[in-house]
């Protein structure tokens, strides 16, 4: 950091470490560097079945409810459309994961912090944030647990802070992403939540104003 500020760790509701700093008048620059072994493939149970509402964990109940971002309650009509013919858990899950990808387009600058997964469904136009909210509140709108998650993606290109999404099926949770066509492993996690306002990179109090931000993901050498 520059120049050096003194940080504090915590841990917040969704078990994410965040860090708390503030920041001095004036310029600053702040650097963060991590090696991290991650799974080269993502598991995929096409038999993962669904979980019923009372088997859920207490803690994974929260991701059944509509959020911010995520407003499940408005969906189920859609939904139910999508997974016509699919069987009950991880079949259903990827069936929104793929209607998603066939059907909504990638582009950068078609929305922005205000869009939520109806705003996106409706336009079928967005990026990786958009395409999670969508999938989430999907998910949700049949109870079926769904979250967020932020972090890398190896070789995604342009480079930059992704987002896909977790769902709660045959007792676990499993990675979907509804921007690639394939299941793909690398994945670097950061945080997890509801939706976007509990996964920001930053969060800031005060007038702050981001200049520039670059992401560099590369294969350690052995």
């Amino acid at each position: 950091m520059y120049p050096y500020t003194a940080m504090t760790e915590f841990t917040d509701a969704y078990g994410n470490l965040c860090q708390r700093l503030t920041i001095p008048a004036g310029d600053f620059r702040l650097e963060s560097t991590v090696t991290v072994d991650c799974a080269d493939y993502i598991d995929v149970n096409i038999y993962a079945p669904y979980t019923t509402p009372e088997l859920i964990p207490d803690e994974v109940l929260q991701f059944l409810l509509p959020s911010r971002y995520c407003e499940s309650d408005k969906c189920n009509e859609l939904a139910t459309r999508i997974v016509a013919g699919a069987l009950p858990g991880y079949p259903q899950v990827q069936a929104i994961t793929r209607w998603i990808h066939t059907e909504f387009r990638y582009e950068y600058n078609t929305t922005d912090a205000s869009t939520s997964a109806c705003d996106v469904i409706t336009t079928k136009v967005g990026v990786c944030r958009d395409f999670a909210h969508a999938a989430i509140a999907l998910c949700r709108s049949l109870d079926i647990p769904a979250r967020m998650v932020v972090g890398y993606l190896y070789q995604l290109d342009p480079m930059d802070l992704h987002a896909w999404f977790e769902a709660y099926v045959g007792d676990r949770w499993y990675i979907f992403d509804a921007t690639q066509a394939l299941p793909m492993g690398k994945r670097i996690a950061l945080g997890y939540g509801r939706d976007a306002a509990d996964v920001a990179f930053a969060t800031h109090f005060g007038q702050v104003t981001l200049e520039k931000m670059t992401v560099s993901v590369e294969a350690a050498q052995d």
